[in-house]
């Protein structure tokens, strides 16, 4: 049984390596630690390209490769680790490197890993849950291991995948600018999950189907979750009010969920699948970080398209969104380097960006055009934020306009957002 599993998973492996892909941003910095004796962990959500991002950095290799993902494992039973890695190595010979896909799946995988580490096998594994992994690779890989965060596609990557090529010298040229807003309007409306992007699936109906699937196998179905509708209605609530803040109480109030600590071990699931980011509030007090409503991301816009109940989309809302993203996608850390801010006068900046202790950016969305009425509004919190965080480096995102605003000794960059998105991220 388990060696006809080891062969068609290798007959799969080959067929995969056989297609083209399109070539991934954190591609580098994943090749720079492959022949580090570090177990290589690629995190994500389901569908956002692990596995195809994980076999295409091993391609000019040999490596076994098992997936624990496998529909025909759960009817196997469970696996012995001796006789996996002996048919493993029946089927693929002297091979010291091997990827494990989705090795959360794998019952005390962590202590299977660290033997393998021990026996000199370069590993690589990918997994689709984020705390699942972190804490049980804290416990036991401490220091031995880097992990490779893969979420879908970035707006190079799209535009990648899209055949689009950018050229900056002809970007003020109307036919080059009208496209490139295009697709930006197509990205930020459906996002950037692999499947989406290059195949002419239906975004809506692919994208709900996935939310769902997401959240019954990563949170009801890993949690044993026994009120699934709960935990179904609080997800949806949240993608709906995206970009918003909430309160544990008032998700109890709207949702009429049991308890507080039961709504935010929900929550905790919903973040851990991939499926929602929190927020904190900026504030030196940790008190007052954890008493101040959270604002509520999703992981990609797609899923708040296919999810949210709307009439219109709301451009300002899921331009922040993609801001938020791409800043996640960037390594900027939520809740460590990445904050909301309100001022002394209760102003709200949407994002503030940290290295180490220092506030070193200011960042405003703003989809409508910076009218006089939108300038004095958006430009009147980075200004007080400034003064109160003492940070000089202030950006308000627009959809299409570049210019400075100048005021009171400070200056503010207006930027366009596919500019900024465009922009390569200093190391």
């Amino acid at each position: 049984m388990l060696k006809d599993i080891v062969s068609n998973q290798k007959q799969q492996k080959e067929q995969l390596l056989t297609l083209s892909y399109i070539d991934r941003t954190k591609e580098p910095f994943a090749k720079k630690w492959l022949d580090s004796n570090l177990i290589k962990v690629v995190l994500g959500p389901r569908r956002a390209g692990k596995s195809v991002f994980s076999l295409v950095l091993l391609k000019d290799r040999p490596f076994m490769y098992f997936n624990f993902d496998d529909e025909v494992l759960s009817s196997a039973g469970g696996i012995a680790t001796d006789e996996l890695m002996k048919e493993l190595h029946a089927t693929y010979g002297q091979v010291k490197t091997v990827l494990f896909d989705e090795i959360q799946n794998f019952p005390n995988w962590e202590l299977f890993v660290n033997r393998l580490h021990r026996e000199g096998y370069n590993l690589v594994l990918t997994g689709s849950n984020a705390h699942l992994l972190s804490k049980e690779l804290a416990t036991h890989l401490t220091g031995r291991h880097m992990p490779i965060e893969i979420l879908p596609f970035d707006f190079s990557e799209f535009l990648r995948a899209k055949k689009f090529q950018i050229d900056t010298e002809y970007s003020a040229l109307p036919q080059q600018r009208g496209e490139l807003l295009n697709l930006m309007e197509n990205y930020l409306l459906n996002g950037g999950f692999p499947e989406v992007v290059v195949s002419n699936l239906d975004p809506k109906d692919y994208l709900e189907v996935l939310f769902d699937a997401l959240l019954f196998k990563d949170v009801v179905k890993r949690h044993k979750v026994k009120f699934s509708t709960q935990i179904g209605n609080l997800g949806a609530h949240l993608i709906n009010n995206f970009a918003n803040l909430y309160t544990v109480r008032k998700l109890l109030e709207i949702l009429n969920l049991k308890s507080a600590s039961t709504t935010e071990k929900y929550i905790k699931y919903l973040e851990e699948a991939y499926l929602i980011f929190s927020l904190l509030r900026y504030s030196p007090k940790s008190i007052q970080r954890i008493k101040s409503p959270r604002k509520v991301y999703a992981v990609d816009n797609g899923f708040i398209s296919a999810k949210a109940i709307q009439h219109s989309p709301d451009k300002g809302k899921l331009m922040e969104n993609l801001v938020f993203t791409e800043l996640v996608k960037r390594g900027v850390k939520p809740n460590r380097d990445l904050f909301y801010y309100k001022t002394r006068n209760d102003r709200e900046v949407d994002f503030i960006v940290k290295k180490g202790t220092e506030v070193t950016e200011l960042i405003q969305v703003c989809y409508e055009a910076v009218t006089s009425d939108v300038e004095q509004r958006e430009v009147r919190a980075l200004l007080e934020a400034s003064d109160e965080l003492k940070v000089k480096k202030m950006t308000v995102l627009t959809w299409d306009e570049k210019r400075e605003i100048k005021k009171d000794g400070s200056v503010i960059q207006l930027r366009p957002l596919w500019e900024w998105l465009l922009e390569k991220p200093q190391e």
